[in-house]
């Protein structure tokens, strides 16, 4: 699958990508017009809206207001799991540190992906390096690569193609896309596409996407398209749904 995207054809319409601009710079030029008090704030509301968002995909049975209150307050909601708190500080961890390093994500590199990785599963007892054995996926046939070999090759292939690429559009879903397909990791996989998505939109001065309004169950379903049949389209439509929501509901 990886080997189909380093040929050199678009992900997006001329029609998709000239919304998708039109929506950065209508992005661009409201940051333009908010004081660094403003911008901080609402990009802090986006961090744990994508920290519970993505972790509710996971399973994660926090609410947004318990997850506001455990990243802002460091106050656990009764009757979770301490995996739970731990999940989602950490995602707010890696959000924090993609944005205080904006330029770290490219080049995209396995180094930075194995990176990102440790530290959205720290304390969570998931094994931080490339897994050596198979890994099942619910709801569907598709059998992700079981030699680490052939996964290192596999990443290898991700980052040259999404390096290759100069839009940021095409970067940040490819991420997307063939992380969640590859599975390198034991556990984790999805969260770390998500994170190393917008570590790419951050970097390339576009807007962050939360996921917020996305179906938990309609994500799982475009992604299980994906594995399948190796069609992308019904994610590209939450890509672009998701996109717009963050730039008309944040900034």
């Amino acid at each position: 699958m990886v080997k189909g995207f380093l040929e050199d054809f678009s992900i997006f319409t001329e029609e998709e990508l000239n919304t998708l601009n039109w929506l950065n710079s209508k992005y661009l030029q409201n940051i333009k017009e908010l004081s660094q008090t403003t911008y901080d704030k609402e990009l802090e509301r986006l961090a744990i809206d994508l920290s519970w968002k993505s972790s509710q995909i996971e399973g994660n049975t926090y609410s947004l207001l318990e997850t506001e209150r455990l990243l802002q307050e460091k106050q656990t909601a009764k009757g979770k799991t301490k995996d739970e708190a731990v999940m989602l500080l950490n995602h707010k961890d890696t959000l924090d540190f993609i944005i205080e390093n904006q330029d770290f994500i490219l080049p995209m590199s396995i180094a930075k992906i194995e990176m990102i990785h440790s530290l959205l599963i720290k304390e969570l007892g998931v094994s931080r390096n490339i897994r050596m054995r198979r890994v099942g996926i619910s709801g569907t046939n598709y059998v992700p690569l079981d030699n680490d070999f052939q996964i290192r090759e596999a990443l290898e292939q991700t980052c040259e193609v999404i390096n290759k690429r100069t839009s940021i559009f095409e970067k940040a879903f490819l991420a997307l896309m063939l992380l969640s397909y590859i599975q390198p990791f034991e556990d984790g996989n999805k969260r770390t596409a998500r994170i190393m998505s917008n570590a790419i939109l951050i970097q390339g001065k576009h807007c962050p996407i939360s996921f917020r309004t996305v179906d938990s169950i309609d994500y799982k379903k475009a992604m299980l398209i994906f594995y399948e049949q190796n069609n992308i389209s019904a994610f590209k439509k939450i890509f672009m749904q998701q996109f717009e929501f963050a730039v008309n509901t944040y900034f």
